[in-house]
């Protein structure tokens, strides 16, 4: 049996709920504990359920993670949590490296990359926070790896919360200007990526870790889980179409947005309207070449989304 011990962050959550739901049937090789981080009783006793144990850590306090990751012997990371700052990432690192010291086994740090809600460049802050991870990774020797942001969509099959953000923000912009509004010109692209799809290569990573190869780390540790792009102009008019059928918006025809109606949606999306297109537009070119080569297979092609859009959106409605 494998001695790693994992800890997946984030289990209440979207993406870390669903990888725990798959957890037991997900056919991975032996290893010797899974641990998952949680803030309440009502978590704890949720995440036994899949055969994990609860761990209570404020990951902003650098040496009770030190100490609690030390302790434990973990040796994997799985950080699917919203975070700002890279703090914390840092400090599961160092203590990753700690563990490796101790212990001179491999360690490894799986990070999600997000598009933050800040008052400031969010892509900047993404970027930023990439480099930094593998940055101090690379200098303690702990062989990191990132997940690039895409759409992801679908209902989620963990405990706590089981909607997406990048559609819930199409949601929410829509309702707080009453109408489907397009925020860039011509028809941009963006990745898109079934919550299951993407658990799966979260799973196929894990394995080959497990398995003892190495599936690129550091800087040639980038993941997309996407089996490929879509136009938001048409998720636009998806998504608006079953809004209107919801009567939550009266016109399902998309438009242009103005200065003053993407000042309405900033104000829903919590960001400053000039980055508004980060959060419900924009142009991503990015490819899943990677997890194609170690043998992942999405099981939903892009235009799943169009297709799903209707159950998307009623989805959002029923549990925002």
């Amino acid at each position: 049996m494998s001695s790693h011990r994992i800890l997946i962050t984030g289990a209440s959550g979207y993406l870390g709920g669903t990888l725990l739901a798959r957890w037991k049937d997900a056919g991975l090789p032996p290893f010797d504990k899974l641990y998952a981080l949680v803030r309440t009783d009502a978590q704890a006793t949720a995440v036994q359920q899949y055969g994990a144990e609860p761990l209570r850590l404020d990951l902003e306090d650098e040496k009770a993670v030190r100490e609690s990751i030390a302790d434990k012997k973990i040796t994997i990371v799985y950080f699917l949590i919203d975070a700002i700052k890279s703090q914390a990432q840092v400090f599961l690192i160092r203590a990753l490296a700690q563990v490796k010291n101790a212990t001179g086994s491999d360690v490894h740090f799986l990070h999600k990359s997000q598009i933050e809600h800040t008052p400031f460049d969010p892509f900047k802050t993404a970027v930023t926070t990439n480099c930094t991870v593998i940055e101090e990774a690379d200098r303690y020797g702990v062989r990191s790896y990132i997940f690039a942001p895409c759409i992801v969509y679908g209902k989620g099959e963990g405990f706590g919360r089981i909607i997406s953000r990048q559609t819930v923000d199409v949601v929410r912009a829509a309702q707080a200007s009453k109408r489907m509004y397009k925020v860039d010109d011509g028809r941009p692209t963006w990745p898109v990526c079934h919550v299951i799809d993407n658990t799966t290569l979260y799973i196929r990573i894990l394995h080959k870790i497990l398995s003892g190869e190495d599936p690129g780390h550091g800087r040639n540790g980038y993941f997309l889980a996407s089996p490929g792009s879509v136009a938001w102009d048409d998720l636009y008019t998806a998504m608006a179409a079953a809004m209107a059928k919801r009567n939550v918006i009266s016109d399902d025809t998309v438009v242009s947005a103005n200065e003053h109606i993407l000042e309405q949606m900033a104000e829903a999306l919590g960001c400053p309207p000039q980055f508004v297109s980060v959060f419900v537009g924009g142009l991503c070119t990015f490819t899943a070449e990677h997890g194609k080569e170690l043998g992942w297979e999405p099981q939903f092609a892009p235009e799943h989304i169009i297709e799903y859009a209707e159950a998307e959106v009623n989805l959002i409605l029923d549990n925002l």
